[in-house]
């Protein structure tokens, strides 16, 4: 649900898309992705079905556009992703970090530093908190613009 994050790892590909304006690995079958391809691809095989949405703020800052030029490899692997502009979830409750929700009922919560640092997860089994998380995520997704008709 951030406009911009500060991941080391992802720091000299983002200065790279900075510097020229394209993605500089969108192969699904790079070893940068291959770790996230084959998990994706092996869920999708088992019958998982794994969406993805992303509200942003508009215009969208440098990290959104980096993150929608590589979102072609989570299409690639298999996952839905959705895009949704932040004005239109003003009446949506949201958690406060961004998250990902397992089979309804388990909770990862990711958390950042105000710079956009990984802080690391948390897990929660609470099923109030999932419930939460997951009627946020169905609103969320049910207005949310499918990848391949989103622009930035």
């Amino acid at each position: 649900m951030r406009d911009s994050y500060g991941i080391a790892g992802e720091a000299a590909e983002f200065a790279e898309f900075k510097r020229s304006g394209t993605h500089p690995d969108v192969d699904p079958e790079s070893e940068g992705w291959s770790g996230w391809v084959s998990m994706v691809r092996a869920a999708s095989a088992r019958g998982v079905v794994m969406r993805r949405a992303r509200i942003v703020s508009e215009p969208v800052t440098d990290y959104i556009r980096y993150e929608h030029a590589g979102t072609v490899v989570n299409i690639a692997a298999g996952e839905l992703v959705r895009w949704l502009p932040r004005r239109q979830a003003s009446d949506i409750a949201l958690p406060g970090n961004d998250f990902w929700l397992f089979d309804g009922r388990v909770v990862r919560f990711n958390h950042f530093t105000g710079d956009g640092a990984s802080a690391g997860p948390e897990m929660c089994e609470d099923a109030t908190v999932a419930k939460l998380c997951a009627s946020a995520f169905e609103a969320v997704w049910e207005r949310a613009i499918p990848h391949e008709e989103y622009t930035v």
